[in-house]
């Protein structure tokens, strides 16, 4: 599976020198890799929210969301014949 371009999400920012460059929530020290992770072992929106103080719930439902679009994008290969 290709990487996501998360380039394409204003939900998000890549700062260098910023939480290592990592893709974070704009305006907020809080990687993406975060918000997947809890999903991940089970966390829900609502307890992430919780969790991490300061957090826009429209910025992590958009991160969501931007990946869950990103899954119904096919990506363009050749036609072999």
């Amino acid at each position: 599976m290709a990487a996501l371009d998360w380039s394409q999400c204003p939900a998000v920012e890549s700062i260098p020198g910023k939480v290592s460059g990592a893709w974070v929530l704009r305006g907020t020290r809080m990687p993406v890799s975060v918000i997947f992770e809890n999903l991940k072992a089970g966390a829900n929106i609502d307890e992430i929210m919780e969790w991490f103080e300061g957090l826009d719930r429209e910025q992590v439902e958009a991160v969501i969301e931007f990946a869950a679009r990103s899954l119904d994008v096919t990506p363009s290969s050749p036609v072999t014949r």
